[in-house]
Order: structure tokens, then sequence, then C-alpha cells
């Protein structure tokens, strides 16, 4: 078993652009950890190895090309936009990051879009990894967006819905009332507790990334990643599987109800009073269920 070098280091990719890469822990269990967003950062997972250290675990985080502590390519440029805003790019990445540090026969833990590239990583590296952790990811985004604009529906009046619709058709998305319509979402599902999200004096989001997969923000969908579906592939995903959600999530149960079943060796677990930001929102739980089920896969 290969273990990556404790510490901060910058790896050089291929492609010559840099990635802030650090691990931190001792055990016998090697984590990785890929982000959300598309253009978030690793900061997330910044106490992982302090909760998990009970259970033998060694966390490396990574930030993605783009994202704040790693290289910020060029996106005005259409041909940067071509080559590196895909999916295959950024699954490729997590690949030749995992050879760079010395890691081999891991975990991997994608949290929200890191779930959709942890997906795809053990659908093309599965030979690599002893086991995958879904954080608040399903399979497609279809579902996802239909259950957002659910929630929508019932969070808000109809008068606030047929505004935000209004604003969205128009492309204001700077609309201060709208921003705070979006804003009052993220604070009961994005982050259902009381400000527990790590906060910055200026903002860390890779914008430009963020608005190419994603959109404007929640509830536009209208950008590459729109049409991501692994429904008829996620039944091959053959390692032992760990999915887990907050209770008050953005995501659908239902759909990850629906994977437990389809995935040969799932367990699905809730994260009760906890958003989709879970380790934040309720980290007692989130930790202790986790940091088990890596201590029983390495039994």
């Amino acid at each position: 078993m290969k273990t990556a070098p404790n510490g901060t280091h910058f790896v050089t990719l291929a492609n010559g652009y840099h990635l802030w890469t650090q691990t931190r822990g001792q055990g016998e269990i090697q984590l990785m950890t890929l982000h959300g967003g598309p253009g978030g950062t690793n900061e997330v997972f910044e106490n992982f190895a302090e909760r998990l250290a009970p259970y033998g675990v060694q966390v490396t985080r990574y930030d993605q090309l783009g994202s704040w502590y790693s290289d910020q390519p060029d996106w005005t440029d259409p041909a940067v936009r071509e080559k590196f805003l895909n999916i295959p790019y950024y699954v490729d990445e997590v690949e030749e990051v995992r050879k760079q540090l010395g890691l081999d026969h891991f975990y991997l833990l994608g949290q929200s879009w890191g779930g959709v590239l942890a997906i795809e990583y053990a659908l093309k590296y599965g030979a690599h990894l002893k086991g995958l952790i879904l954080s608040s990811m399903i399979d497609n985004l279809a579902e996802y967006i239909d259950h957002i604009n659910a929630i929508r529906e019932k969070m808000f009046s109809p008068a606030q819905v047929a505004y935000m619709k209004h604003i969205e058709a128009d492309h204001a998305f700077d609309d201060p009332k709208y921003q705070q319509l979006v804003a009052e979402l993220g604070e009961h599902y994005l982050h259902h507790a009381a400000d527990p999200q790590p906060r910055h004096l200026i903002s860390t989001m890779a914008t430009a990334v963020y608005n190419y997969f994603q959109g404007d923000n929640e509830f536009v969908m209208v950008g590459a990643l729109k049409d991501w579906d692994r429904r008829a592939d996620i039944g091959k995903i053959t390692v032992p599987t760990y999915l887990t959600f907050g209770g008050h999530e953005t995501m659908p149960l239902a759909a990850a109800q629906r994977m437990q079943k389809a995935i040969p060796h799932a367990t699905l677990h809730i994260t009760p009073n906890a958003g989709h930001g879970q380790m934040l929102d309720n980290p007692v739980d989130y930790f202790q269920h986790l940091g088990e089920w890596l201590a029983a896969q390495n039994r």
C-alpha cells in the first residue's frame, strides 16, 4: 500500500499548471477528498484529519485547477475553456494527483460536484480504489433540478417564485431582492445550522468555473453539467460505497435510496439536522458514521 507524504505540496501537472495539495494524519486508511462547486475550495475538508484520526485515516485534499489555492487559467480564452472545462479533464486530473502523491488502493470522497468526479473516477479508474464515498451527490442532475425547484415552490410564496423566475428570464441575477432569496435558500438547505461555513474577507469562489458548469446559481442549471446522468452506469461501481446525505438536503433522498439499491456494495446514511454541508452542520454524526464505515472496510 502506497501512502502520500505528509505536508503541503504543489504538484506540477503534465500540462504545466500547479495544484495545491495537503496531506495530514497517520494511519493505514488513505482518503482523498474532492471539493464541490464547481469552483469551490478544499477548505471544507481542513479538519478531516483531526476528526478522522481516531479511525486511523490519513487525509489528502487539494484545490482543483482554477480553484483558489491552485493555478488560475485564463478562462476568457475559448481554447483554454474547451481544453479544461469538461468532466474528462477533471477526472484525469484526479488520477494525475493520485499518481504524483503515490496513492493507491485508497478511498475517494467527493462532496457535491466532487461527487460527480468521484463517480466518474470510479467508473474509469476503479482499479485504484478501495472504496468510494459520495457526500451529498446523486448520479444525475435531472432529479436534482426537479428537487431544488420543488424546494423553491414550497419555501417561497407564489409571488416570490414568480419574481425569481422573472429575474431569471431577464438574466438580472444581480438584483438585490433576488440575491436575498437565493441566500435564504442557502441558509436553510446548503447550510442548515446557524452560520457554520468558513468565511473569507473576499470571495474565493472560482466563479467562471461555476458559471460554465452550473449556471448563475442553484436554480438556473443551464451550464455544461445540466445533462449529466450516470443512472445507467451506477451499478457498475463494484467497490464498497458509502452514501451520506443531509436530512434537510438539496439533493433528493429518494434518489439516494435508489442508488443504495443499484450499487452492489452500498451503505446509505442520512445525517440528521444537516443540509448539503453535512460536515459543517452536524460534524459529530457525520464523522462518527464516516469513520466507523472506513474502519469497518479496513478490518
